[in-house]
C-alpha cells in the first residue's frame, strides 16, 4: 500500500509504526474472509481492508473524524482474526488502536456515548466501583424500562450478585510442602476477581499443588485493556506504568519465573506494553521483559509443568471455545486442548471457532446489536455438537456465551484444577 505521509508527521513514533504496518498490506481482502463485521454487515468498510483506508486518510491528512468513519472504527471487535489470516504480516491491532486513540482526541461524541464510556472507563477497572455497580444496578432492574436503549442492554448485562472468595486474599501463596520449583505472579484482573474468584483460587491451587509459589502484588489490579481500546490512552498508560513498575520490581528483588495471566484478553495486552512503550527512555526495557514474562497460564503449564492428573472414571464432552485474544492474539489454540484432552475427556472444537463470541471487552454493552448476533451464531455453533461442558481461557468470554445457552461454561484452569486434585467446580454439581 502506498504512503504520504509527511517527513514531520513521520516524527511522531505512532505515525512512523502505522505506516511501516500500511505498507505490508497488498489489498488482498483475505482479511475480510475472516472477520466477524464484515461476515455479518458485508460492508467493505466494516472489514480490516476497508478500515485501514480509513484510519490511512484519516491520519495521512489530519483530519477531522467524521460520523461516519467513527462508525465503522466503532464496529471493530479488535478480535485479530484478520492477523491470523493475512498473508503479509499487516499488524491491524496496532493501525485499530492509533486510529482508535486518534478519534478520542480529535472527535466530539455525543452527550450520552460519551459519557457511557466515560464511566464504563472509570467503573470497571476498578473492582470496588464495579462490585457498588452491581449493587446499584440490582436496584433500578425492575425499572430498567425507562431507561434509554442502550443503557438499558447495560443493565441486563451487568451481574448484581457475586460469589464469595474461597481462598483470603495474600501476596504471597507458596508451593505446597514447602518443594517450590518456580516463581510466578498472578494477575488477578479487575472484572474476573469480582465476578468469578474461583478462576484465581482454581489457578493458585493447581501452581502451589505442582511446587510453583504464586505472588499477587497488591498494587496491580487492571491490564489496561479496557482504556486502551476505547481509545483512552492516557488512563491506559497510567495502567500500564504502574504495572510495568510494580512487576519489574518483584522481578528485580526476588525473581520472576512468569507473569501469568489467565485471561488472554489481558495477556494480549500485557504481551505488547514492549511495542507500546517502544522508543520509551525511562521503561522501554523494563516494559519488554515485562511482556517477555508474561504467559498465559495454559501457555506456561504446557511449557513448564508436568501436571499430575488423577483418575475419572465419567467422561464429559467438552466444547473448547478458543477465545479471540488466545488464538488470533497470543496465536495460542492447541496447547489448551492438549492440556485438556489429558484430563481423559472428549475434547471438541466448535465450527467457525475463529468467529467472535461478540464479547470484545465492552463491545457487547457499546454496539449490542451486533455482538448479540455473534453470540446467537456462536450458541448455534456450540449448541450442534452437543457437548456437556464448555471450556475456554477469557472471562468476558464466559460470561457473554453464558448469556445464551444454560450449557455449564468453565474456565480451562477450572477444570485442569479439578482433575488435578481441586474441587469440582459447583457449576457442575448435577452432572
Amino acid at each position: 500500500m502506498q504512503t504520504n505521509f509527511s517527513i514531520e508527521q513521520l516524527n511522531d513514533k505512532e505515525n512512523q509504526s502505522s505506516e511501516k504496518i500500511f505498507r505490508k498490506c497488498v489489498h488482498c481482502g483475505y482479511c475480510n474472509a475472516t472477520c466477524p463485521t464484515f461476515h455479518l454487515l458485508g460492508d467493505e468498510l466494516d472489514g480490516p481492508r476497508g478500515r485501514i483506508y480509513l484510519i490511512k486518510d484519516m491520519l495521512e491528512n489530519q483530519k477531522k473524524p467524521s460520523e461516519r468513519i467513527v462508525k465503522h472504527i466503532d464496529r471493530c471487535l479488535s478480535c485479530c482474526s484478520c492477523m491470523t489470516t493475512c498473508p503479509s504480516g499487516v499488524s491491524y491491532m496496532h493501525i485499530i488502536d492509533h486510529g482508535r486513540n486518534y478519534i478520542e482526541k480529535y472527535y466530539r461524541r455525543s452527550f450520552i456515548d460519551r459519557n457511557i464510556r466515560n464511566i464504563l472507563s472509570i467503573v470497571i477497572p476498578n473492582h470496588h466501583l464495579f462490585r457498588l455497580a452491581g449493587f446499584f444496578t440490582k436496584l433500578v432492574k425492575p425499572f430498567k424500562f425507562l431507561f434509554p436503549k442502550k443503557i438499558k442492554g447495560m443493565i441486563v448485562l451487568m451481574p448484581t450478585d457475586f460469589p464469595k472468595k474461597e481462598i483470603k486474599d495474600k501476596t504471597v501463596y507458596p508451593a505446597e510442602n514447602g518443594n517450590k520449583i518456580a516463581r510466578v505472579a498472578l494477575l488477578t484482573g479487575c472484572v474476573q476477581k469480582v465476578i468469578s474468584p474461583q478462576i484465581n483460587e482454581a489457578t493458585i491451587r493447581l501452581l502451589n499443588r505442582h511446587g510453583v509459589e504464586v505472588v499477587v502484588p497488591k498494587k496491580i489490579n487492571c491490564c489496561g485493556s479496557l482504556n486502551h481500546h476505547l481509545g483512552k490512552e492516557n488512563s491506559a498508560h497510567k495502567e500500564f506504568k504502574n504495572n510495568i513498575l510494580h512487576w519489574y520490581d518483584e522481578y528485580s528483588k526476588d525473581g520472576l519465573d512468569a507473569i501469568i495471566s489467565n485471561t488472554s484478553g489481558c495477556g494480549t495486552t500485557i504481551k505488547d506494553y514492549g511495542f507500546i512503550f517502544r522508543g520509551d527512555a525511562v521503561l522501554e526495557k523494563k516494559a519488554k521483559k515485562i511482556s517477555e514474562l508474561t504467559k498465559d497460564i495454559s501457555e506456561y503449564l504446557g511449557d513448564n509443568l508436568k501436571l499430575n492428573f488423577k483418575d475419572n472414571s465419567k467422561v464429559y464432552k467438552i466444547a473448547y471455545h478458543s477465545a479471540c485474544s488466545m488464538q488470533h492474539g497470543q496465536k495460542i489454540h492447541s496447547k489448551p486442548i492438549d492440556l485438556l484432552k489429558k484430563t481423559g475427556n472428549k475434547i471438541l472444537e466448535i465450527p467457525d471457532g475463529h468467529l467472535c463470541c461478540g464479547s470484545a471487552g465492552t463491545y457487547n454493552m457499546l454496539q449490542a446489536e451486533i455482538a448479540d448476533k455473534l453470540l446467537k451464531e456462536k450458541v448455534m455453533n456450540i449448541e450442534k455438537i452437543k457437548p456437556d461442558i464448555i471450556s475456554t481461557g477469557n472471562i468476558g468470554c464466559i460470561t457473554q456465551i453464558a448469556n445464551g445457552t444454560n450449557i455449564p461454561i468453565l474456565h480451562t484452569i477450572e477444570i485442569l484444577d479439578w482433575y488435578t486434585g481441586g474441587p469440582k467446580p459447583k457449576i457442575l454439581s448435577k452432572l
